[in-house]
This record gives C-alpha cells, sequence and structure tokens, in this order.
C-alpha cells in the first residue's frame, strides 16, 4: 500500500515511519498537500543508483580510451531511445 504522509509525521512519527521503511516500502512525504519528498531504506537507494553508477563508470573508462566525443543533443537523442523501445 502507498504510504503517503504529511512531512510533520517524520518529525511526530519517526518510528513509525522507520518501520514502514525497513519493511521495504517508500513513504511519501507532503507539504501543504503536495509532494515534499520521498523516505526509502538505504537498501532500496542503492537498487535505484548502483546500475547508474556502474553505467558512469564504464562510460569514464570508455572515455579514457577513445577520442570520440558525443554531443549533450546526441547522447540525450540515444537515451531517449533506448528508453522509448527506437
Amino acid at each position: 500500500m502507498v504510504q503517503i504522509r504529511p512531512v510533520s509525521d517524520l518529525r511526530n512519527k519517526f518510528p513509525e515511519i522507520e518501520k514502514t521503511v525497513s519493511e521495504g516500502q517508500t513513504v511519501y512525504l507532503t507539504k501543504n498537500g503536495y509532494g515534499a519528498m520521498v523516505v526509502m531504506s538505504l537498501e532500496q537507494y542503492s537498487m535505484l543508483t548502483d546500475s547508474i553508477e556502474r553505467k558512469l563508470d564504464e562510460a569514464d573508462r570508455m572515455a579514457q580510451i577513445s577520442e570520440e566525443r558525443l554531443s549533450h543533443e546526441t547522447v540525450f537523442q540515444h537515451v531517449r531511445g533506448a528508453i522509448n523501445g527506437k
């Protein structure tokens, strides 16, 4: 179940939020009725970012052995194509 709570719960009900996050759920916090932030476990965050870090490391290694350089427009065009299955 999606957990949406006011940001004040972070201070007032931290143990509840901590328990929810430790169970693998993400908690979405709102401020004045609008999304403000997301709370997740370090493990969840790591799962989201590890593959990105590996890809950036791979790109750095490739840049060291290649003279080819791509503009940001070209890179974003390739990324959008990969995301959209083109």
